[in-house]
């Protein structure tokens, strides 16, 4: 991303939440000797306690704004060897987990309205852990570092050392720039904003050797979003390759991954596997024999379920979209004085999930009885499913266009070239159904036709 878009983008941002981003980076004292530095480099990788009061998570923010003002508006680079890369991951990890935590428990406490002395308090201090500040802070160690152009440099086989710049040089600012990049990708699906999202990591190669050592947790974290992102935008084939791609990955290694950073991402795991299970009954596709199977000692009948389609397994699908999906947020503060108005996010974009899940759960029944047939009549198919012949032409027109999706393969994340993704294709002619590509066995016609035969 150029830097014209970076600062239209922040300029958006500043407008929409009329805050003016850096200077409250600058209404927190720089930071003194060494030992405070060391100490609060130390705090800003250390996971806040879940009971934390509301006065410690401001006394949290005004920390990270005196670290963060530290190191990016110094006199030229701070001189502060980071301990490791997971060190640097831990950092930006625990501030966006502390913004998200922040802008959840301030949406909760304007629901419930039982807390007059919050609710001042939070009215007074609009600005902390504001949207702005957080993408502020992100792109600015961005730039600072110039891990983009870095970047760019080793997809073009150049030395990245030549664009690194008097920052970018520093392991400090190189680590804290490559983590910032899937921070963004976090904060902006957590947003709601799935298209910006995956543009971020446009300077990043998937499936390829990073520039720092592989930090799982950080890993994990990209094809959580990405792989999120993909299904938001029903890329459900994308969506899956992503999914598939991490969890083979730690199948393959958790024997020797036991130590305190694979029992952090264990909770992804079993979202992941919810949702490419999700994934996988929008759009059925062979599976790793791996992921199969785990999938069936997981979730069972639920799996069977799902591809079944059909109202009935609506409430399961909403199960698992609220146990995978991550906690979305508003970007701008609740409104305090009528929390009737206040829309949940996660209710919001649950909503927009389910009426996608409306809109497919006809798809494996049709398909069932059109792989019987090379040409279908419109009616007839209609009065096996007991719905309007022009209600099901108009489905069967969305599906069709739906069936096409596009399929990453390199370039940014948001390209792909336009494939099918059933193997079953249709045109219609009036009131006639064309099939093509229904390959079925003999066996299992016949027990199509019987079970027709039995229902009607």
């Amino acid at each position: 991303m150029s830097d014209a878009e970076e600062e239209v983008m922040a300029n958006e941002y500043r407008e929409a939440a009329q805050y003016d981003g850096m200077d409250d980076l600058d209404r927190v004292p720089s930071m003194g000797s060494g030992g405070d530095i060391q100490a609060q480099l130390a705090a800003a990788a250390t996971p806040l306690e879940f009971q934390a009061t509301l006065e410690t998570k401001f006394a949290s923010y005004d920390n990270y704004c005196n670290l963060f003002h530290f190191i990016l508006n110094s006199d030229g680079p701070v001189d502060i060897d980071a301990p490791n890369s997971s060190w640097a991951w831990d950092v930006i990890d625990e501030f966006i987990y502390q913004f998200n935590s922040f802008c959840g428990y301030r949406q909760k406490v304007a629901f419930k309205h039982e807390n007059p002395e919050e609710i001042q308090l939070l009215r007074e201090n609009p600005n902390t852990w504001g949207c702005y500040s957080v993408l502020n802070v992100l792109y600015s160690l961005i730039q600072r570092s110039q891990i983009s152009e870095q970047l760019n440099a080793v997809k073009r086989g150049e030395d990245a050392k030549q664009y690194a710049g008097e920052y970018g040089s520093r392991p400090l600012y190189q680590m804290l720039g490559y983590f910032s990049v899937i921070g963004l990708l976090r904060v902006h699906c957590l947003l709601g904003d799935f298209s910006l999202a995956l543009k971020t990591l446009d300077d990043i190669e998937l499936n390829k050797k990073s520039m720092f050592p592989r930090v799982m947790a950080a890993q994990f974290t990209t094809y959580y979003y990405v792989g999120f992102s993909y299904m938001m935008m029903r890329r459900y084939a994308d969506a899956i390759r992503m999914f598939s791609h991490i969890l083979v990955y730690v199948s393959r290694t958790k024997n020797f991954q036991k130590n305190a950073q694979y029992d952090s991402i264990t909770k992804k795991n079993d979202q992941m596997y919810a949702l490419i299970m999700i994934c996988v009954a929008f759009h059925p596709t062979r599976l790793d024999d791996t992921i199969h199977t785990a999938l069936r000692e997981k979730y069972g009948e639920q799996f069977n379920r799902l591809q079944r389609g059909g109202p009935e397994n609506l409430p399961l699908f909403e199960e698992l979209f609220r146990s995978a999906c991550p906690k979305f947020i508003n970007p701008t503060p609740p409104d305090f004085d009528n929390p009737e108005i206040n829309v949940d996010p996660v209710e919001h974009y649950l909503g927009i999930f389910m009426d996608e899940v409306k809109n497919t759960m006809m798809s494996p029944t049709v398909k069932s009885y059109l792989k019987l047939y090379s040409t279908m009549d419109l009616k007839k198919l209609a009065g096996f499913l007991e719905v309007e012949p022009e209600k099901l032409r108009c489905w069967l027109l969305v599906n069709k266009q739906r069936n096409r999706q596009l399929r990453w393969s390199e370039g940014g994340l948001l390209e792909g070239d336009v494939a099918h993704s059933s193997d079953l294709d249709y045109a219609m002619e009036g009131d006639l159904i064309h099939v093509s590509e229904a390959k079925v066995g003999r066996k299992l016609v016949d027990w199509y036709l019987r079970n027709l035969a039995r229902t009607y």
